[in-house]
């Protein structure tokens, strides 16, 4: 299996500084998104720290023989025990924290995707894209079980409330789900930036539309600025060839 994979960040228009992250490994075996919040130092520190300490951990073992499940899992545990620990250490960056999308794929087993809060991992497959995390919102709860529709989710002043993140002692929700790719999928790991300015049809378009990954990646950050970039934007594109 080949993989393709591009990513791009940009602050968008309204804030002048950026708290996202993301990391794309050189050989194509994991790839991170992370969304960092707590005020300037403090949420480019969070995420900056789940992205380097994720990345350390499956660095270090990759080679584990433990399932990838359990790896990834235990990498984004160790990121939220190293944020809450620099919370301590600078009581100023309390307050922060960050949301984690992970893509970890080995040879002998099948891809894992590993989630906490609301930066989405999409899958494109021939006409359709579908959201394969689930936001560890307050409006995504309420939509699940019917409280309210979709187009009042886009709008309710609750839609940015996480029910969980990394950097919380009581972190208690990572979501780490298998992963099924196939020859011609096109997979987006994505902060909210683009997702709050971008419905899914247009992500759609513009994936499906563009000559390559790489100009993919920049009509989707250019097309969320259009629609008013109020946050940061940040994508992360890989195409799967046999």
């Amino acid at each position: 299996m080949k993989l393709e994979s591009t990513g791009c960040t940009d602050p968008g228009l309204i804030r002048a500084y950026n708290q996202d992250s993301y990391y794309i490994d050189p050989a194509g075996r994991f790839f991170i998104v992370a969304d960092g919040m707590g005020g300037h130092a403090g949420g480019e520190e969070a995420s900056r720290i789940a992205t380097e300490e994720i990345r350390s951990y499956l660095d270090q073992n990759w080679q584990s023989p433990q399932s990838s499940s359990e790896i990834l899992e235990q990498a984004l545990s160790t990121a939220n025990q190293a944020i809450v620990k620099d919370q301590q250490n600078h009581p100023e960056r309390s307050d922060m924290g960050t949301t984690a999308v992970v893509i970890m794929i080995r040879p002998s087993e099948l891809p894992v995707c590993g989630h906490v809060g609301d930066s989405r991992l999409y899958r494109l497959r021939e006409s359709q894209l579908e959201q394969i995390t689930e936001d560890h919102t307050w409006i995504a709860k309420a939509l699940k079980i019917g409280d309210i529709t979709a187009d009042e989710a886009r709008v309710h002043p609750y839609r940015h409330v996480l029910s969980s993140c990394l950097g919380r002692e009581d972190l208690n929700h990572i979501d780490i789900q298998p992963l099924t790719i196939e020859n011609g999928d096109r997979l987006l790991l994505c902060s909210d930036g683009l997702t709050e300015e971008l419905i899914d049809q247009k992500i759609f378009k513009y994936i499906n539309d563009a000559p390559n990954l790489e100009k993919a990646a920049h009509t989707l950050v250019e097309a969320a600025k259009e629609q008013g970039g109020h946050d940061n934007i940040t994508v992360v594109l890989v195409s799967v060839k046999a």
